[in-house]
């Protein structure tokens, strides 16, 4: 989503781009990222750790490749300042299961935003979102394991 060269940036038209970026994003536009993310920015979820555009652009070019037609909803958003906390769902195919179901993972996001050169952009992506619960429970032979040690913890 291109920035228009009149209009004055602020957080609040920094997550009106970072919404309809994460509601519309494809692969062709993880060429954008940098409308989105500050050059130094951080990154981490419950599998990745890193800093800078290059290394986010490959976490979702890797989503895009093992996933079947990924998208996000932003359910909720709270901006305070130039901090910004998100709900959302993630939906997704796992290819080769579950006859190409649609898979949920709900979960959510604090985002805090810098100014950069009269832009404000992401400096810091950190995602919330349970792996066991989201994830490993529905795979397989390793949900059935993660389903009764979660009965056996709740006992």
């Amino acid at each position: 989503m291109p920035l228009l060269e009149s209009m004055v940036d602020t957080p609040e038209t920094a997550l009106q781009r970072l919404v309809h970026f994460f509601e519309h994003m494809q692969p062709s536009d993880l060429a954008h990222l940098a409308n989105i993310y500050t050059a130094d920015a951080q990154f981490k979820d419950p599998f990745n750790e890193v800093q800078g555009i290059p290394a986010i652009e490959r976490i979702f070019a890797h989503m895009f490749e093992a996933l079947h037609a990924p998208r996000f909803v932003i359910t909720t958003q709270v901006l305070q300042s130039s901090q910004c906390f998100v709900t959302w769902d993630f939906l997704f195919g796992m290819p080769r299961m579950d006859n190409g179901a649609t898979q949920t993972i709900r979960g959510a996001t604090h985002f805090v935003f810098r100014e950069d050169a009269g832009v404000w952009r992401v400096a810091m992506h950190r995602d919330y979102w349970d792996a066991a619960e989201e994830l490993y429970e529905k795979l397989p032979v390793l949900g059935s394991l993660m389903r009764w040690l979660k009965q056996r913890a709740n006992s």
